[in-house]
């Protein structure tokens, strides 16, 4: 959710895998891409939702967040947007509606839907969107 950023600042970006120079897999000067550790890189976030920039997709962020109890605010946003529990609960707000996102499961927000957190969330949650440095 944007709302992780948008309540708190996103911890410092890192791209994943070759830089958009490189000539490929395997370029000179290029370590090679890595697999990440959700859970730990959520775990070494200062506060709960507040976001971390693990690589990007296109023009699109890949995120990792660690959730709280604390509701956000409503917000919406131009572009769709990709929730993944990877652990615990996302108790959201969609379009007035409760809506409950369970580890293990993948929630689409769409493009100008409203949507808010409710109280009681709580894990780890990946999120794919828009970049809007990008």
């Amino acid at each position: 959710m944007r709302g992780a950023r948008a309540n708190d600042t996103t911890e410092a970006a890192t791209t994943l895998g070759p830089g958009p120079d490189a000539a490929g897999p395997g370029a000179p000067g290029e370590p090679p891409p890595a697999a990440v550790a959700l859970r730990r890189a959520a775990d070494r976030l200062a506060r709960p939702w507040r976001s971390r920039v693990l690589g990007r997709v296109g023009t699109s962020a890949v995120k990792v967040v660690r959730m709280s109890e604390l509701p956000l605010a409503e917000e919406r946003h131009e572009s769709a947007e990709a929730l993944l529990v990877l652990d615990g609960l996302l108790a959201l707000e969609v379009r007035g509606e409760p809506v409950d996102v369970r580890a293990g499961e993948l929630f689409l927000v769409p493009a100008g839907a409203p949507h808010r957190v409710r109280p009681g969330s709580a894990g780890t949650l990946l999120i794919l969107e828009e970049d809007p440095d990008r």
